[in-house]
């Protein structure tokens, strides 16, 4: 829970993102090893950051510089041990993570596994089904990109205003991604991993403040205020998924729809100052208004939804919004149509999601027994418990039908 706030202090302090995971990651072994006996200290994420601190200077022992290092180091544990665990100075330094993880000296896949890696918590194989590609692919670019960053010898700060252009995508598309792997699992027993939300969601109002001109900053931040608005209803009591359609929108928290609102015009807003079109945040956040603002499901606007869906095609294409226009056409056209877009897509051979919205589809054409096999196929497909359990239940009831 601490390791993005504990690793963002020592790359400030040592001024190197692999060097700083490592000692964050012995600081941790320590722990490991003195905890059951003295018991977990009051600040715990202070005293793995000191001990962390401690090993560098026994590290700077052996090289070059010794004498400059350690005053540095030396000062910083004397005075700013209790600094680093000020909240407000704790989200500048994840901040500053963030931006150094997403120099340009990294190519762009670089910069946002990376990122994710460090700062959202993920592991490799959680990075790698978000880029749909292979565990080693996403190891190799990790470790490319920390030897990138100390070989360029990256400053530890928030760059200028005028390299912001450079950065902000990738920004951008580390705070969604790690959205999502929150929003919606790909691994384990939990359907919702809501720490990673919230911290995805601190840190794009954290940006929005830093560059509210960017319309797509107030876009995913809309995004993100939208789908967060519907926690409470997403899962019963026992943490199993409760889809859309099936959710009790009671529970779907009104302040925070609002919020996205709000957030959504600000993104219009400045868009309309900049003269620009809509980039893919904002539409998908305008498709996530579509449905917070809908008093039923049945009262949808599909065929809203399917427009915007195209224009998010235009400027951010890719099979998965496919797949979930095609989700829209199947509401708005019929399940006909949709089966015939799902069976031409290319991209998605390795995703479970390709098989469970082809079940839907079968499934509403009462074709019940290819419906199951797809479900089937789908729950085999998928790392987390919870989706595996409703695929799962899908394939038995559409066999008893």
């Amino acid at each position: 829970m601490e390791a993005a706030k504990i690793v963002a202090t020592l790359t400030r302090v040592v001024g190197d993102v692999g060097l700083a995971e490592d000692l964050a990651q012995e600081a941790l072994v320590d722990a490991l090893t003195q905890w059951p006996t003295t018991g977990v200290p009051r600040n715990a994420g202070a005293w793995l950051t000191t001990v962390a601190k401690r090993k560098a200077i026994d590290q700077w022992r052996r090289q070059d510089n010794l004498d400059a290092k350690y005053a540095a180091l030396a000062r910083d544990l004397e005075t700013q041990v209790d600094e680093a665990w000020d909240p407000d100075r704790i989200d500048d330094d994840v901040l500053r993570l963030i931006f150094i993880s997403a120099h340009p000296v990294l190519p762009r896949d670089g910069r946002i596994a990376l990122t994710l890696r460090v700062v959202g918590g993920l592991t490799t194989e959680e990075i790698a089904r978000a880029f749909l590609t292979s565990k080693a692919t996403i190891a190799a670019r990790i470790t490319r990109a920390k030897k990138a960053l100390a070989a360029a010898n990256v400053p530890f700060e928030v760059p200028s205003r005028d390299e912001y252009p450079q950065r902000l995508s990738a920004v951008l598309a580390v705070i969604y991604l790690i959205y999502n792997e929150g929003y919606s699992a790909s691994f384990g027993q939990r359907w919702i991993r809501d720490e990673l939300c919230t911290e995805a969601l601190r840190l794009g109002r954290v940006l929005a403040a830093l560059v509210p001109d960017e319309p797509e900053v107030h876009g995913l931040v809309a995004l993100m205020e939208f789908q967060s608005s519907r926690f409470a209803a997403r899962t019963d009591a026992d943490g199993r998924p409760i889809l859309l359609e099936d959710q009790n929108r009671a529970k779907w928290d009104r302040a925070q729809i609002q919020r996205g609102v709000a957030a959504l015009e600000r993104a219009a807003k400045a868009v309309q100052r900049k003269g620009s079109g809509w980039g893919p945040y904002a539409l998908q956040a305008a498709l996530a208004e579509c449905h917070a603002t809908a008093p039923t499901a049945a009262d949808t606007d599909w065929d809203r939804i399917v427009t915007l869906y195209d224009g998010l095609l235009q400027v951010a294409p890719s099979p998965v919004v496919e797949l979930n226009r095609a989700v829209a056409v199947a509401m708005s056209r019929g399940p006909a149509e949709a089966l015939q877009i799902v069976d031409g897509l290319n991209g998605l051979d390795e995703s479970y999601l390709l098989p469970s919205v082809r079940g839907e589809l079968l499934a509403r054409l009462g074709r019940l027994d290819e419906a199951a096999a797809e479900f089937d196929r789908a729950a085999s497909m998928t790392d987390n418990e919870r989706e595996r359990d409703v695929l799962a239940d899908k394939a038995f009831r559409a066999r008893k039908a």
